[in-house]
């Protein structure tokens, strides 16, 4: 049998990063830059108020305290968006509001804390240095620095940055198109009446949402029956518009399995066996430009495959790098068995001891239909091939499974954050595109 990190290696080279696509700032969010952002205005623009106060000459009011406050007459007001605002002269003020622009002549704002809020003259109770309550422009961004490197993952603030120096569309690698696709003629759509021997479909559903949580955007096809040539015309019908599609069922050896039986025709599908539990039958290829996974069908099996296999494969094509999910030694709390010769990948819940270590409890059954385990797990407790039985007390990575669980134990490590550092040809961005 194929080992588990060979058949990930396989994967991860048949997978290309997705090509660069200017996207608006709103489909951009959670994206990977593509290439350099440089900026072409300087940030702020203009010098300007960061306070609502007065604009003044800062020796006109060096002598200024409680006790003798200074008084200036006020010549003017000066709001955010004023254009050109007429100059503050020696032993005058001039209202100004968060944001506007610093007239010429004044070199500090004074805050109207400071002083008495009159309009017509103004009492001020401090002095000011040069320079005070004044930003100054370009003292965040100066044309032509870089402002965000390629592979930074664009969050809010990112966005907010791109946005104040007009760039309207960044070159992002974009979020993998997904199509998820159950087989079975036993399955029911969730909501429907379920008939003597049939199930709902849940793999279409769990599947979606992982794909989902990987920051994919998902296309959930139902209705395919165990049938060769209503499989095949599905797949067909949606191969032009997706970047993936992830099929769960019709894999092992069984007289129905069509998935395994159309795309082995097709000779772009390899379908083998993997030594771990839950998932051993996989198939992976690409057809079309398009990579192909192909999920076993029980619940459990589709889920924690989908964590091995697929979610790396989509990370790379969104430029990421690392595995996404972090990995963390824990302590076994009781006793738990493996199956010879694969490396097993058990449901646990993860907390922390009173001192502080982390110890995985099973989270019940370990059969790959028990979906209330897997609901349950937070992570994923991986024994190696060569360990049948496990100790309390031994030690084990697990794979977390989440960051942020109710009870706020494991929270503060990061889960899927890891930036994209992979190399782009495109030439760097300048702003107003």
């Amino acid at each position: 049998m194929k080992t588990v990190d060979e058949h990930i290696s396989d994967i991860l080279e048949s997978v290309a990063v997705l090509p660069a696509r200017r996207l608006p700032l709103a489909a951009a969010h959670g994206c990977a830059l593509a290439t350099d952002v440089r900026a072409t205005i300087a940030l702020p623009g203009f010098d300007n108020s960061a306070m609502d106060g007065y604009a003044v000459r800062a020796a006109d009011v060096e002598q200024a305290s409680a006790q003798t406050p200074v008084r200036l007459p006020v010549t003017g007001e000066i709001a955010a968006g004023a254009a050109g605002p007429a100059p503050v002269a020696p032993g005058t003020a001039a209202r100004i509001m968060t944001g506007a622009p610093v007239p010429p002549g004044a070199d500090a704002i004074i805050q109207v804390e400071w002083t008495d809020g009159g309009t017509e003259t103004v009492a001020v109770h401090q002095p000011a240095r040069r320079g005070l309550h004044i930003r100054r422009a370009g003292e965040d961004v100066t044309p032509g620095s870089l402002v965000l490197p390629a592979g930074v993952v664009l969050g809010s603030a990112q966005i907010g940055l791109l946005a104040a120096i007009n760039v309207a569309r960044p070159p992002v690698r974009p979020r993998p198109r997904v199509a998820v696709l159950s087989t079975g003629s036993e399955l029911v759509e969730v909501g429907k009446v379920v008939g003597p021997g049939q199930i709902v479909d849940s793999n279409s559903h769990a599947v979606s949402a992982a794909a989902r949580e990987a920051g994919c955007e998902v296309r959930r096809l139902t209705g395919v029956p165990d049938d060769p040539a209503q499989f095949e015309a599905a797949l067909r019908a949606v191969l032009p518009e997706v970047d993936a599609v992830v099929t769960t069922g019709g894999v092992s050896v069984g007289a129905h399995d069509v998935v395994k039986e159309v795309l082995t025709a097709t000779g772009e599908v390899r379908f083998e066996r993997v030594a771990m539990q839950p998932g051993q039958p996989q198939g992976f290829g690409v057809i079309d430009g398009v990579a192909v996974f192909t999920l076993p069908g029980n619940p459990v099996s589709a889920l924690v495959s989908f964590e091995l296999f697929v979610r790396p494969a989509l990370r790379k094509m969104r430029g990421f790098t690392g595995p996404g999910r972090p990995s963390q030694v824990v302590t076994v709390a009781e006793r738990l068995t493996s199956p010879p010769a694969k490396r097993s990948f058990l449901r646990v819940r993860v907390d922390r001891d009173t001192d502080g270590g982390l110890v995985a409890h099973s989270a019940g059954g370990q059969g790959s239909h028990h979906l209330s385990a897997a609901a349950s797990a937070n992570a994923l407790l991986v024994v190696p091939e060569a360990v049948t039985v496990v100790e309390p007390g031994d030690q084990l990575t697990a794979i977390l499974l989440t960051a942020e669980p109710a009870d706020g134990i494991l929270a503060g490590l990061a889960v899927d954050a890891a930036p994209a550092t992979v190399a782009s040809a495109v030439p760097a961005l300048e702003a107003n595109v």
